[in-house]
């Protein structure tokens, strides 16, 4: 088995979330503290009572995801012996970039939660409430969606923020201009298009304020060389350097986000035959469509890393 650890995105939050594997792993527990202490917030009694209206907030849910990835990657390698380093490649969506840089060693996870809080903070102000849109092109290929984003950008800022899968691609931009991206979209039969429910246009030029708030503290921060090459999102390639991940971070914040393509070549060039999601399943579900051929492992509850790490030996 060749495989790569995967970190889901915005969206995977739910009330609960973790709470069964701190009651099961002393090494879990830990991570939840961790982060609590990090941002001087019950970050974890959010995530495990809710309300979920407040730990869907950006500024919430980014830190409580990956705190969960991290709770099952401490858990594998404290209470199972899983050697990370033995992974081909780890990569995360979006957000998960930064539980993908912190499962490798690159980010410590204080870091992280303090950086996706900021990220958090940063896109939200970047573009005030109902400026700003994004909408799921269902059914549309590439080709498609870009057609449709530079009809709306006639109207505004119009652009592809995330191609998820084939078949799955995200808009991104003006409320207006991503208005008109649907029109055009239906209007070339594509299956359906429709706005999502987020608080911000993200990966898009819009957030170019939240891309400047966050260069300035990534330029602060320890990054180290990954002890596991990152599938980064803007490149959908492996990289290693510090200096070109922290760039690459950036760019991320108003780049798309290359899931299909980074899942492709993992698959393809790189000889990933089964994809584990740390902490979700999101991915999991989307994995087929991409690589009909690999495996998907999601990694959620105490008896799936038990099973894994059965797997591994």
């Amino acid at each position: 088995m060749t495989h790569a650890f995967v970190f889901p995105g915005q969206g995977s939050q739910a009330v609960g979330m973790g709470h069964p594997l701190s009651a099961a792993f002393e090494d879990a527990r830990r991570v939840f503290e961790e982060v609590d202490e990090a941002l001087d917030q019950k970050l974890s009694h959010l995530m495990w009572d809710g309300p979920i209206e407040d730990l869907t907030l950006t500024e919430n849910a980014q830190p409580a995801i990956m705190a969960a990835s991290l709770a099952v990657i401490r858990t594998l390698t404290g209470q199972f012996g899983v050697d990370l380093s033995k992974a081909a490649f780890v990569a995360g969506h979006s957000l998960g970039e930064y539980s993908a840089l912190a499962a490798a060693g690159s980010l410590s996870i204080a870091d992280a939660a303090k950086l996706l809080k900021l990220r958090g903070q940063a896109m939200q102000k970047a573009v005030p409430v109902g400026e700003g849109a994004m909408a799921a092109l269902i059914g549309a290929d590439m080709e498609t969606a870009e057609a449709a984003a530079k009809a709306g950008a006639q109207h505004g800022v119009c652009q592809v923020a995330n191609d998820n899968a084939p078949g799955q691609i995200v808009i991104s931009g003006s409320t207006g201009a991503v208005d008109a991206a649907i029109a055009k979209a239906q209007e070339m039969g594509v299956k359906r298009a429709m706005t999502l429910p987020v608080s911000a246009p993200f990966h898009c030029t819009l957030m170019q304020p939240a891309a400047d708030a966050m260069a300035e503290a990534l330029a602060a921060a320890d990054i180290a060389a990954p002890s596991v090459p990152v599938v980064v999102n803007v490149q959908a390639r492996p990289v290693s350097d510090p200096g070109v991940i922290r760039k690459l971070l950036v760019e991320q914040v108003t780049g798309r986000v290359r899931w299909r393509e980074s899942v492709e070549w993992m698959a393809g060039e790189g000889g990933v035959d089964t994809f584990v999601e740390a902490g979700g399943k999101v991915l999991t579900g989307m994995l087929k469509r991409t690589a009909p051929d690999a495996s998907g492992v999601a990694l959620i509850k105490p008896e799936d890393l038990e099973a894994f790490a059965a797997s591994l030996t």
